[in-house]
């Protein structure tokens, strides 16, 4: 039987099974930053503010004008995992949480019933390049969930589990476990609504790295569960016999072992999984419904209360340069990290 189901380009944004609806990948080498954490003006000319996707470029804008991310903007009805593989990422909220993670960390956040955010990336350094590396997951809520109060969560890097597996000949693959279970190492509690917070759900989230020549064997798990691994840095890899190319997604039997042949250079993975939520899905931009008519009472509801409305004085909210790594929750509840 193969254990491969499909090999595939990445696309962009990259093809995602159900319960995930959306996985996009960002990696920009950003120059140094002003004192207000902002791109110097002179190397905005000819790009289209706001609207800054330019395929190829070194580096883009997004949303942002002055500073590069994606300002407020509401979500409805699913969730947003955002890992942090390099450079600073500051959240705001209209709920007036706020937060700054950075390198190994990751927020989950449950839009539910309705939320504002904005998600920006302040050019801190002003005597360097600033690089950030990040993923952004859509991850679905059924029908019972898609209501429920918004809430987000902090996994810092200190807490999160890695594994570390080595091969015969000593060569190492390192998982860094987000959510499910890998190697009999289980991952921090996700958000209290969430697809994944039932383990009978078989949700995971891994960023993996594999040493160059390494070889390692991803255990199985429900048989239920759709499984796809994202190859998205490296040369090229063996899997099941199969070469695949960097730049490519396999979806996988999740009920099968699966043995990967590391290439020449050093290979880096994201892996998602779950069992698949089975449910009607009807997308609006950033509303994720089961019907039509629930997509037109987001707008409705979004035109009406505006989720909450924006609490704070900037579109491209930023936190002081000053400021280390902190999660402020809507309750006043503060988390702050060295």
């Amino acid at each position: 039987m193969n254990k491969l189901l499909s090999i595939e380009p990445l696309g962009f944004p990259w093809k995602t099974q159900d319960p995930f609806l959306f996985c996009v990948y960002h990696r920009d080498e950003y120059p140094a930053g002003t004192p207000q954490m902002h791109v110097n003006p002179e190397l905005l000319k000819g790009r289209q503010i706001g609207q800054d996707f330019a395929e190829g470029s070194d580096w883009r804008m997004y949303h942002g004008a002055q500073i590069p991310g994606f300002p407020y903007h509401p979500h409805r009805g699913f969730e947003t995992i955002t890992i942090n593989k390099e450079g600073i990422v500051d959240h705001s909220d209209s709920l007036g949480a706020a937060g700054r993670f950075m390198a190994g960390d990751v927020q989950w956040m449950t839009a539910g019933k309705g939320v504002q955010h904005s998600e920006m990336f302040p050019l801190l350094h002003e005597d360097k390049g600033n690089t950030l590396e990040i993923f952004q997951i859509w991850l679905n809520l059924p029908s019972r969930s898609k209501m429920v109060a918004p809430h987000f969560k902090m996994l810092w890097r200190e807490d999160i589990p890695v594994v570390t597996k080595q091969d015969d000949a000593g060569k190492s693959t390192t998982i860094q476990i987000i959510a499910g279970s890998l190697h009999e190492v289980q991952a921090l509690d996700t958000t209290p609504d969430s697809w994944a917070a039932n383990p009978e759900n078989a949700v995971g989230v891994y960023t993996i790295k594999m040493e160059a020549n390494a070889n390692w064997t991803i255990p199985k798990t429900s048989s239920k569960a759709n499984r796809t691994l994202f190859f998205y840095k490296g040369t090229d890899i063996q899997i099941e016999g199969e070469k695949a190319p960097v730049k490519h997604l396999i979806e996988l039997k999740a009920d099968e072992d699966i043995s990967i042949q590391n290439g020449a250079a050093d290979a880096y993975f994201l892996m998602l999984e779950g069992k698949p939520i089975g449910e009607p899905v009807v997308q609006h931009g950033p509303f994720v419904m089961n019907t039509q008519e629930e997509i037109r009472e987001a707008m409705k509801d979004y035109g009406r209360t505006q989720f909450g409305g924006w609490p704070w004085a900037q579109t491209e909210v930023v936190h002081a340069k000053e400021r280390g790594r902190f999660a402020l929750h809507g309750n006043g509840y503060e988390e702050v990290k060295s």
